[in-house]
């Protein structure tokens, strides 16, 4: 089976440079896929100039993301391409706004997991770039949906970091070091589990790149920093209104069972894994899990997004909204952008038999005798965040007892209420338009 490289990154984070240095050291016969969002292919054509073969190796999907709309061309594309010519390895190039995990199913659980293997999963981070947005010191700039008007591009750009198993940190040459630990510190705790390389121009070693053997789709799936919050309760403490802070149930995974759903600035940290000392706690990182057993109320919940800290890096996990009994919400939270979106169904809310099925087979699941497995459970990354403040200001955003008897239909709710519904709300607490 031929061994699949896919990069991934931000737009302008230096992937094409990355590659283009990649096809110049050739000790191996690479073929290659260059994905653009535009009508005009411009980085396929600056890959195909360097190939040794004058570009017959080279495809370009373009006018589009292989992410979504043109992932079945790119298993036609890449299962035709390994018919017509022989070569040791494919790297594919993606667009900057397209998000990893598609694209690896596309190797793993599809046609092309034929003849191909998914090995390797980069993500290249532009240093200076992802410092000015989620570390910096100032107020944060509130983007909002990406050119294709499906997310916010700093949502995307944390996706990118969260489903990888190689971060590739470029242009180093832009940050102080004080300004590229930082970077490290947040990266590391978004995705504690990849390798880490710091570089500039996209200098890495291609052993690091090609055939390692490294990537395991589980394994990547489950080890981002938030992901590993909710799951394990990090730093859980009471967590739970009822003061359990065990593991409970995975709802990702539940609700998947029922829905549709470079040269360097330091020689020392040229081309291999950054090897250093600090936890990321030093550098102000915190990961930990918010959980609790009674909704947000939709209102109060519409104004904290509002006015989010600066210090807020990162939250995202599954929210219960007054009014919504029916879905279950997952919030992501980059940026002082929150996308809610309509990702499953609670299973309390199932209908007899499909909830007695599902009990059945997790035994271990927590549930209250009337809302069942509903409960809110985010994973909250922060640098220099007040953890006991911020978690108060969420408290006050949970209904009361009195308003848990009250008409919760009553409320003015901006959350979603059919499966796949998105709603993106800016930081003056409009809705963004998504599409």
């Amino acid at each position: 089976m031929v061994p699949v490289t896919v990069l991934c990154g931000g737009l302008g984070a230096g992937k094409t440079t990355l590659l283009t240095r990649l096809l110049e050291d050739g000790e191996r016969e690479i073929a290659v896929v260059v994905n653009d969002v535009g009508a005009v292919n411009v980085d396929a054509d600056l890959v195909a100039a360097r190939t040794a073969l004058g570009g017959r190796e080279v495809l370009a999907l373009e006018n589009g993301c292989i992410c979504c709309g043109l992932g079945d061309e790119l298993s036609r594309s890449v299962i035709e391409l390994w018919k017509r010519h022989e070569f040791d390895a494919l790297v594919v190039e993606a667009s900057g706004v397209s998000e990893p995990e598609p694209i690896a199913r596309t190797f793993v659980r599809g046609p092309a997991g034929g003849p191909y293997e998914l090995d390797t999963l980069v993500t290249v981070v532009d240093a200076r770039a992802f410092h000015d947005a989620f570390a910096g010191e100032g107020e944060p700039s509130r983007a909002g949906p990406d050119e294709t008007g499906s997310k916010p591009l700093a949502d995307l750009w944390l996706e990118q970091v969260e489903f990888c198993d190689l971060l590739v940190v470029n242009k180093c040459d832009l940050v102080s070091a004080d300004e590229r630990e930082a970077v490290i510190a947040l990266l590391e705790g978004l995705q504690p589990r990849a390798e880490l390389v710091t570089t500039e121009y996209g200098c890495v070693d291609p052993d690091r790149l090609l055939a390692t053997g490294r990537f395991d789709h589980e394994a990547v799936r489950e080890s981002a920093g938030w992901k590993r919050a909710v799951e394990v309760g990090v730093g859980d403490g009471a967590g739970r209104d009822d003061g359990d802070s065990g593991d409970g149930h995975d709802h990702d995974h539940d609700h998947d069972s029922h829905h549709d759903r470079d040269h360097d600035d330091d020689s020392d940290h040229h081309d291999r894994d950054h090897d250093h000392s600090h936890p990321p706690e030093e550098y102000g990182v915190e990961v930990w899990s918010y959980r609790r057993d009674r909704p947000f109320h939709p209102e109060r919940l519409a104004d904290e997004l509002a006015t989010l800290p600066p210090e807020l890096v990162r939250a995202k996990g599954l929210c219960w909204i007054a009014g919504r009994e029916r879905v279950a919400i997952t919030a992501s939270v980059a940026r002082g952008v929150t996308t809610l979106e309509a990702t499953g169904r609670w299973i309390a809310s199932l209908p007899e038999t499909q909830r007695a099925a599902h009990r059945r087979g997790q035994p271990d699941l927590p549930w209250d005798e009337e809302w069942g497995d509903r409960e809110i459970r985010l994973a909250i990354i922060g640098r220099g965040l007040d953890r006991e403040t911020f978690e108060d200001r969420l408290d006050d955003c949970l209904l009361t007892d009195d308003e848990m008897a009250a008409d919760w239909s009553a409320f003015e709710n901006p959350a979603p209420t059919s499966m796949g519904g998105t709603v993106i709300v800016g930081s003056s607490g409009d809705e963004i338009p998504d599409g």
